[in-house]
Parts: structure tokens; C-alpha cells; sequence
């Protein structure tokens, strides 16, 4: 049954043991219980515990796949004896057909212990279709490369069937790390080479008070919420599609001047006839787990936002069909019916979009660290950079290394992972 270890005495967890010597001395006493999982194991633990004066230094349980893992730190006070606690204990969950070890804790190891508290903590989340062995083993050889110790393993994602034929399911493990990188860069820099190498998605954020307590979530529209470019199908339908398309691409990756760029394709369009936006509205493709995503974010009372270089036609056709917040996006000039090839008003480029999530964060009441912004192109890293969480999702190469965290082989609702949600909490 296993092995205890109490007052440095060697015992066996079946009830033949040699009584242990008292010691009229505080004693600090690590307990470690395995086995099938069942009810008020806890319980019985603690209420021993308790007969016996000791305080509860820390304590810490797992369960995976019904099997048991609990521990408990505790400070045996002098006048106390460790004899008959422990005595209970090892009756009680041999009884249970359990497993117990016991193992004596130092001063100068508890107080090096507790010397750790408040240490930098972070978080890092591995995104995918199926985790493996492989993905775990080389990000965790990362992680102690540079210097950081992994305290805590969790699945936020649910349980899979073995059968599983769904090809947007998401798997998610997350790991609590403390310590200090020997250099962030670096670290973020081997993170995305093995998210490349392997096809999936890796984030690493400070472990903080904002993570759980986001209220904004702002979009981008075009190749985000979307899985289309809204002005190359305005351009197909006007004849002009192969010359957008190319303008768009070399905005996208940064290499032309947005508010150039995008009157130039816009007055490419000139002529186009108005019923073909409904048309379009109406066929464009929602992103995968948009609209989990959103709902959820909805239920839970976030705001949402588009923050869009597109046009506020398609911003507010998406706002009805999603139930989103507000819509920023730009106005396609129409007259009679015909769109003229300008548009009305400021562009919203990438500094407008910054601008916009920042007076929505203050309309709100809250910190530009409680927002999060998610986008594909070069003109959204400036929102990207200044949010607390900014997203580069399924974007080209430049955003994405220019981007706190991306995503780029799940849907949108991996975003939930990141924001340190479970699936049984959401679903």
C-alpha cells in the first residue's frame, strides 16, 4: 500500500507500523494521497486533521481520469503529537484503498518555500486540434531552458471522444510557470518556431488580476470575424477584382500606405450598383467559433466591437447577425443607387482604430489592460499593441510577430482559452 514517512520514521501504509516516536516539538508535515477517486476522502483527511489542532499550510488536489492526487501541508502545533494523527490517517485511507506518504518539511525548506511568493508568474496556454506527447515535451523543454519552473497543469478544453470526428474541436492544456525568463524575446521567439514546427498555437501572458477581469473585445471585420475581404467581393462584382485583390494583399502586409491604398481600391469600385452589398452581406462566410465566441462573451456581459477598415454596411449587418456592441467602419458614398468610388468621413486606419478602442475603453469606465483587441492586418497592430490582450488571428507573418499573442489554426473561440475560461463553464 505504498509507503509513510513521518518524524523521520519509515512506515508502511497498512496498519501493522511501528508507533512512532513523540517529538514535543512543532512539526511541518507534507501528507500525499493517491488513489480511485471517491467521495469525502477530503473530509475524513481534514476532520483527523482536526481532532488533532493542525493548521493548513497549503493544500492542492488533481483528478484525472477518476484517479486521486491530493496534498496537504500542515503545522503540527507543540503541544500536539504527530503519533496519532498520522496513526488515523494511515487506518482511515487504508480503509479507503488508497495510498498515503508522509514526509517531514524543514523550517529552512518551508521558509525557502515561502520565499518564492510573489515571484513572477505566467501563463502559458498550448492551442490544439489534439495535444500530444510531442507538443508538451518540447514546450515544456522551452520553458525549463529559460529558466522558468512549471507549478500548475490544467485542461481548460472538455473531454474528447476517443472517435472524435469533429475537425474544429480545440484542445487546450495550460501551464502556470513562476521565475523570471532569462529573456522574454527569446522565449517568445522559441514559443513561435515550435508553434510553427508543429501547427499550433502558443500563448504566454503574465499571470495577473486583468486576465480574468477583460470587459472589452474589440474586432477587427475583414479576414477576422469574417473569412473574406469584403472590398475584393465588391470588386469581383464590379469587374475589378485581380487589381484590388493586389492592392489589398501589399496593404495588408504592411507595404503600402492604408489611407492611399484604400482609396485607390475604393475608387476602383465607382459605378457598382448598390443591391449588390445585400448580395454579398448575405453569402459572407462567419469565422469559425465567431459565433461561440461572441455569445458566450454576450452571456457573460463583455462589450464587443468592430473596429473595421471595411465599410459600415457589412459592420452593422454582422452587428445584427452576431449581437455585437458597436461598429466603427468606414462609409461607402452612394447616390442614386450608384457607389461614386469615395467614401464620407475619416478612414478608419490603424491609428483610428487605436483611437476608437481607446475612447470606447474610457466610455466603458475600465483600463486598456481589461481589452481585448483582435486582428489579421498591419493596420491593426497599433489597437493590437495597446490592448491588455492583442490577438494576431490567422495573420500574415509581419502581424504576427509583431503581435503579443496570435492564433492561427483554430477559430475564434480559442480566444476564450486565453481569457482563462474552461469549456464546462462556457458551454
Amino acid at each position: 500500500m505504498g509507503e509513510a514517512v513521518a518524524s523521520g520514521f519509515l512506515y508502511n501504509s497498512a496498519p501493522n507500523f511501528t508507533r512512532i516516536q513523540a517529538r514535543a516539538v512543532r512539526e511541518l508535515i507534507l501528507i500525499t494521497i493517491s488513489g480511485q477517486d471517491k467521495p469525502g476522502v477530503t473530509s475524513e483527511v481534514s476532520r483527523i486533521l482536526a481532532e488533532n489542532s493542525a493548521n493548513i499550510l497549503d493544500i492542492g488536489q488533481a483528478v484525472i481520469h477518476d484517479n486521486l492526487s491530493l496534498g496537504i501541508l500542515v503545522d503540527i502545533p507543540e503541544e500536539s503529537q504527530s503519533s496519532p494523527l498520522v496513526k488515523n490517517i494511515l487506518y482511515r485511507i487504508h480503509e479507503m484503498g488508497m495510498q498515503v506518504r508522509f514526509q517531514p518539511i524543514t523550517a529552512d525548506s518551508y521558509d525557502q518555500w515561502v520565499s518564492h511568493q510573489g515571484k513572477e508568474r505566467h501563463i502559458i496556454s498550448l492551442l490544439a486540434r489534439r495535444i500530444t506527447a510531442s507538443q508538451i515535451s518540447a514546450l515544456t523543454s522551452i520553458v525549463a531552458r529559460h529558466g522558468l519552473n512549471i507549478d500548475n497543469i490544467s485542461r481548460l478544453s472538455g473531454r474528447v471522444h476517443l472517435d472524435q470526428t469533429n475537425d474544429n474541436v480545440i484542445a487546450c492544456v495550460e501551464f502556470s510557470a513562476r521565475g523570471s525568463a532569462k529573456n522574454i524575446a527569446d522565449l517568445r521567439a522559441d514559443f513561435a518556431e515550435l508553434a510553427s514546427e508543429m501547427d499550433v498555437d502558443i500563448a504566454f501572458q503574465e499571470d495577473s488580476m486583468f486576465r480574468r477581469t477583460r470587459r472589452l473585445v474589440c474586432f477587427d471585420m475583414d479576414s477576422t470575424l469574417i473569412e473574406a475581404e469584403v472590398i475584393d467581393e465588391l470588386a469581383k462584382a464590379a469587374g475589378v477584382g485581380d487589381q484590388v485583390s493586389q492592392i489589398t494583399e501589399a496593404a495588408m502586409r504592411g507595404e503600402l500606405d492604408f489611407n492611399e491604398s484604400f482609396k485607390r481600391r475604393v475608387a476602383l469600385l465607382k459605378g457598382l450598383d448598390e443591391s449588390v452589398l445585400e448580395e454579398i452581406a448575405q453569402q459572407l462566410p462567419v469565422t469559425e467559433g465567431a459565433e461561440r465566441l461572441i455569445g458566450t462573451l454576450n452571456k457573460l456581459g463583455y462589450k464587443t466591437a468592430i473596429l473595421s477598415g471595411g465599410f459600415n454596411y457589412f459592420g452593422r449587418f454582422l452587428q445584427n447577425k452576431l449581437g455585437i456592441d458597436y461598429v466603427f467602419a468606414n462609409d461607402l458614398d452612394i447616390v442614386d443607387g450608384k457607389v461614386t468610388g469615395e467614401v464620407k468621413g475619416e478612414i478608419v486606419n490603424g491609428n483610428r482604430k487605436a483611437e476608437l478602442l481607446t475612447a470606447l475603453a474610457e466610455q466603458e469606465g475600465i483600463s486598456l489592460k481589461q481589452v481585448v483587441a483582435v486582428g489579421d492586418g498591419a493596420n491593426d497592430l497599433p489597437m493590437l499593441s495597446i490592448a491588455g490582450l492583442g490577438i494576431a488571428f490567422r495573420a500574415k507573418p509581419l502581424v504576427r510577430a509583431e503581435a503579443k499573442q496570435s492564433i492561427s489554426n483554430l477559430g475564434l473561440d480559442a480566444i476564450l482559452y486565453l481569457m482563462g475560461f474552461r469549456d464546462r463553464e462556457i458551454d
